[in-house]
């Protein structure tokens, strides 16, 4: 056995953050009010795009933008909105935030959560192939995707309604583990240990217990909130990674790719507003990471309802030129669709999904000619920050930059070496470091350079 693959802890696909949920408008100088639209370019989840509209004003319309790396992605965050947005009627909110924990972080899921999914995932293969005029909902809006895109969705989608998976989870994942520590995989637990005390603790994330933290690392289960049988593999976090083998041909192989020594304790689990949560006593901290997740998602959910808007009720919002992002989806037959009813419709917010290809070709497009308010990178889309942005940003637009704080298997010369050659990147896009506002070392924020 070799000494193993360090550098692959993080994965090769994004199925959460390396940071926490961020309110996008309130990072830089303060916006003003109106009309916001928010570009977010690899965030793999929808922590900040549920963040930014819990904290924002209800009277403002918030119009998100998103693009991926992968559609296996795209499917994930279309479920897990797909979830937040379930009426308190159809799924009440502890269940709620039970589903979408379940779904978000464990490699294996409940029998009750495996039939929430897959109604979900009915109901998400009819948003992306009935029709390209109206999205079921203003924050499911894939009607901007390519065709083949959205059968690609459609394709994964259906992957999950399955009824057993080609894949035994936890085999996939112990192969993660045996690839990245090599010959310290029969001193997994000290390992885990060192990984949780020295880093994270290190870098503040003292709420992540080693209880469960050793779990998820052995075995992929972030989140337990009750007794229950955890045992059916989580479709969604299974994805197909191409090899290259001899002679040129291409094998793909489907696995657990994504991150498997962070957590997905960090998008939702390490900070909140509620300073109680953050409570210590003899040094040690009263509530765990999957505490503050329960908790900080309920309030999430609770806010958000204060945004509903009925269907009955009469709407002037402006829709998007190329995308009817606020109106009410409608079938064949003109009637509302019963999933639509199903689902929460927030005044004024719309989420957009677009081609994986499409940030090169923004500028291009006289609609999003300095149209962006706030621009988001994450650490792993990074590299596509170029001297265009500028093209698409507004006078006063913000950017912000994941770096690499929380992806473990880098040492501090290579954090530090990231962040540099993010500024770097940011000046040549036309943007200087936004002084006003002091470093957490988590993400960097700029603002376009003075003429």
């Amino acid at each position: 056995m070799s000494a193993g693959r360090v550098s692959e802890g993080a994965g090769w696909v994004s199925w959460w953050g390396f940071s926490p949920a961020r309110n996008l408008l309130s990072l830089g100088p303060v916006k003003s009010d109106g009309e916001m639209n928010v570009l977010l370019v690899g965030s793999g989840d929808p922590r900040h795009i549920l963040k930014t509209i819990m904290d924002s004003p209800v009277e403002q319309n918030l119009h998100m933008w998103v693009i991926e790396s992968s559609m296996d992605v795209v499917a994930r965050q279309l479920l897990l909105l797909y979830v937040t947005l379930t009426s308190q009627e159809k799924m009440g909110i502890n269940e709620r935030t039970e589903v979408f924990l379940e779904l978000f972080g464990n490699t294996e899921i409940r029998s009750q959560t495996e039939e929430t999914l897959r109604r979900a995932a009915s109901q998400l293969i009819l948003s992306v192939t009935e029709t390209m005029e109206d999205p079921m909902n203003a924050c499911l809006n894939t009607t901007l995707l390519k065709f083949k895109e959205r059968d690609e969705l459609a394709r994964i989608f259906k992957l999950w309604i399955q009824q057993t998976s080609p894949v035994i989870m936890s085999k996939a994942w112990d192969y993660r583990v045996r690839q990245h520590l090599g010959t310290r995989y029969d001193s997994k637990k000290g390992c885990f240990d060192w990984d949780l005390t020295m880093k994270l603790h290190e870098k503040g994330c003292g709420v992540i217990s080693k209880q469960q933290y050793v779990q998820w690392r052995g075995k992929g289960l972030a989140f337990e909130m009750r007794e229950g049988i955890y045992q059916t593999t989580n479709p969604t976090l299974l994805s197909t990674r191409v090899f290259n083998k001899q002679k040129g041909d291409k094998i793909g192989i489907r696995g657990y790719w994504g991150d498997i020594v962070s957590s997905p304790y960090l998008s939702f689990g390490i900070e909140s507003d509620d300073k109680k949560l953050l409570k210590t006593q003899n040094g040690q901290h009263l509530n765990t990471a999957q505490d503050i997740s329960f908790a900080n998602l309920q309030e999430l959910f609770r806010s958000l309802s204060s945004r509903r808007r009925r269907l009955s009720a009469s709407h002037t919002d402006t829709e998007a030129e190329e995308a009817p992002t606020l109106s009410q989806q409608k079938s064949l037959n003109g009637k509302p669709t019963q999933s639509s009813s199903d689902l929460m419709h927030l005044s004024g917010v719309s989420v957009t999904f677009l081609p994986l290809d499409s940030l090169q070709k923004l500028p291009q497009k006289q609609k999003y000619r300095h149209y962006f308010n706030s621009v988001y990178f994450s650490a792993s889309c990074v590299h596509q920050l170029d001297p265009m942005m500028g093209q698409i940003a507004a006078p006063d637009a913000v950017l912000v930059v994941e770096l690499a704080k929380y992806i473990l298997d880098l040492n501090k010369e290579q954090e530090a070496g990231f962040a540099e050659t993010v500024a770097n990147l940011a000046l040549k896009a036309g943007f200087e470091p936004w002084c006003e506002g002091a470093s957490d070392g988590v993400h960097a924020v700029f603002v376009q350079q003075k003429k």
